[in-house]
């Protein structure tokens, strides 16, 4: 068995499902794996493949050509998934669909198309509840800032929506769980950029004490509860409370 590993990003592991394939060493003699690796498997080769812009384009353009755009998008997702197997999940998706074409999608009946989707899904119920639930706090040199703790690696599915709805804002949405983020400056297109702790450190202690925003969101949460109604269980569910902890109408 050979085991083919790369960095979790969608340009490394489009990289990855290439070289794997250009190996021709027989689909049932591979896997793949984003790392890092924890527990090695006995008995295998590990190769390490670094992120290739070229192959990286032949394998998006393959793929919406070969297999459909719908295709495309739902492995882009699962690609952001946090799931250990994503990668090999993709690949044996991907093998499905150079043969069954753009009929791949509806074959939930098969292991790795019901594996996909459900990573898909997951995926983009993160992202639909963190466009509900990202809050934004306005630092001192007025940039607005989010900062949010996802299990997927959503902040790409998400910028394009806040992009539409604040072009002419300098925000930005950082992952904390990653070190990663998006910025945006007003009137331009969004870009990723890693983020370090310490740069992370700042931002949090330059958060404006007399930010209204704040002030705004908290009397809101205040005002439209019916106390005579109040539900926890039923608020937890709506609103689990691991999202809870950068939304201000939750904190002291």
């Amino acid at each position: 068995m050979v085991i083919f590993t790369c960095q979790d990003t969608f340009e490394s592991m489009m990289t990855c499902i290439y070289d794997a394939w250009s190996a021709r060493l027989g689909h049932s003699n591979i896997k793949l794996r984003t790392e890092p690796i924890w527990s090695p498997e006995l008995f295998c080769e590990y190769r390490h493949i670094d992120p290739d812009e070229e192959k990286v384009q032949k394998v998006i353009r393959s793929i919406q050509q070969k297999i459909s755009e719908k295709s495309y998008h739902d492995i882009y997702r699962a690609a952001m998934s946090d799931h250990p197997d994503k990668l090999d999940i993709i690949y044996r998706y991907m093998i499905l669909g150079f043969v069954y074409k753009e009929k791949t999608s509806q074959m939930l009946g098969d292991p790795a198309v019901s594996a996909l989707f459900e990573l898909n899904r997951k995926v983009a119920n993160e992202a639909h509840l963190f466009r509900e639930f990202v809050r934004f706090s306005r630092l001192k040199n007025q940039i607005l800032l989010s900062i949010i703790e996802p299990k997927c690696n959503v902040l790409t599915i998400l910028a394009p929506n806040f992009e539409d709805r604040m072009p002419s804002e300098h925000w930005m949405i950082v992952d904390k769980t990653r070190m990663l983020s998006v910025v945006h400056p007003a009137d331009s297109d969004y870009f990723l950029t890693p983020v370090s702790p310490e740069e992370l450190t700042y931002m949090e202690t330059s958060k404006d004490r007399f930010d209204p925003y704040v002030g705004l969101w908290k009397s809101f949460f205040q005002t439209i509860g019916i106390e005579q109604r109040k539900n926890p269980r039923c608020q937890r569910n709506m609103l689990p409370i691991w999202y809870r902890k950068h939304m201000p109408e939750f904190q002291q």
